[in-house]
């Protein structure tokens, strides 16, 4: 039986953290509009002189991010900084790429909005067929719009000639606008179906919290709390990072029941500190 441990606000973690790493995509925001509560709750943990580092899951670079926040109102001096997965892979491909990344020159990228800001000064060349490319970046998704079997055509070719993968976003489903859709995650996970292998950045994956804590400096990892909507990305993370940890039932978990969090902890093998019900003081 998996005790959830249930507070009704953030205030009940004030005493016991010194720092938040908190998701934005179904915590803070709903993709179009912030959830009553969040900003009040953001301003009041700086307030409280606790530090706040936005952590997500987005292709996008961390300015892209910014930028998309303030236009829906979370301006940046609500938080003391943001780091995107996309921003952590353009740092890593600027500078140290790993073996199966470093000598391309063609870029097969799959993103929102045609954005091509993960490509920016890395001196990669987009190009629209696997064909023409040395590798394959999935940046974000488009599948509310646009059918997995179109992405599926897109990566055969790549996949057949084992062009490697760099998943930016590893979240297999996604909010927007309220409404659930496949991720970049999932595209990720067709391309490996078709053969192909893919390194994912991002959360829980180390190389996000490594990122997080260079920000950081030296906070104790035990009075620094993740906060998220899934347990897989946000939980298992800060898990794996020796963070404490605080489950938001929003986002992904909006009308979730007791059971049904307790088989994603199961499923994933990370169980929070405590459970809440929104991104609430």
């Amino acid at each position: 039986m998996i005790n959830l441990r249930r507070i009704t606000g953030l205030s009940a973690l004030l005493d016991e953290a010194d720092a938040f790493l908190v998701d934005q995509f179904g915590t803070l925001h709903d993709g179009a509009a912030v959830y009553p509560g969040a900003l009040d709750a953001l301003l009041a943990l700086r307030a409280a002189g606790k530090r706040v580092l936005l952590l997500s899951n987005s292709g996008k670079r961390a300015a892209a991010n910014v930028a998309r926040l303030s236009a829906i109102g979370i301006a940046p001096d609500c938080y003391d900084g943001f780091l995107s997965s996309g921003e952590v892979a353009w740092q890593l491909l600027a500078r140290n790429p790993p073996p199966p990344l470093c000598g391309a020159r063609t870029c097969l990228l799959l993103a929102r909005d045609g954005d091509n800001g993960p490509l920016e000064g890395l001196g990669l060349r987009p190009v629209d067929r696997a064909e023409d490319a040395d590798l394959v970046l999935i940046a974000g998704s488009e599948a509310e719009r646009r059918p997995l079997s179109d992405y599926q055509n897109l990566l055969e070719p790549a996949a057949a000639r084992g062009l490697p993968c760099l998943c930016t976003n590893p979240d297999r489903t996604m909010l927007v606008a309220g409404r659930m859709a496949p991720g970049a995650g999932r595209i990720a996970e067709l391309y490996e179906a078709l053969g192909g292998s893919v390194i994912r950045i991002g959360k829980p994956f180390p190389a996000m919290y490594e990122a997080a804590f260079r920000l950081l400096g030296n906070v104790p990892r035990a009075r620094v709390f993740g906060v998220g909507d899934s347990v897989e990305h946000d939980i298992a993370g800060a898990q794996e990072a020796r963070c404490r940890s605080a489950l938001v039932t929003a986002g992904i978990l909006a009308g979730a029941r007791d059971r049904d969090i307790a088989a994603e902890i199961t499923r994933f093998g990370a169980l929070p500190d405590f459970v809440l019900q929104s991104f609430t003081l």
